[in-house]
């Protein structure tokens, strides 16, 4: 049985681990689109976007946002294992 367990627990790290490289894919396109707007199209960034802040504000800001967002996502999904059993306990 402590296979099953130990099996189990490696499924649940490798679920856990696939989530946080996804998200971490997904987090630096945006980020690279920040970078990519600054290097090409300076000029943008000076243009109002939202709530009268330019678009380096509003995009930095939504960056904040969003890895906030994402932390907090991330928490979910890996809180408690696929089989709905709790986290392995501290040996």
């Amino acid at each position: 049985m402590a296979h099953h367990s130990s099996t189990a627990e490696e499924a649940y790290e490798r679920r856990k681990s696939g989530i946080g490289i996804r998200m971490t894919i997904l987090y630096s396109v945006i980020y690279a689109g920040f970078v990519a707007l600054s290097v090409f199209r300076p000029a943008w960034m000076g243009v109002r976007a939202v709530l009268g802040l330019n678009l380096a504000v509003a995009y930095g800001l939504g960056l904040i946002i969003v890895a906030i967002i994402f932390a907090l996502v991330y928490n979910h999904l890996c809180r408690v294992p696929p089989t709905g059993a709790p986290a392995a306990e501290k040996e």
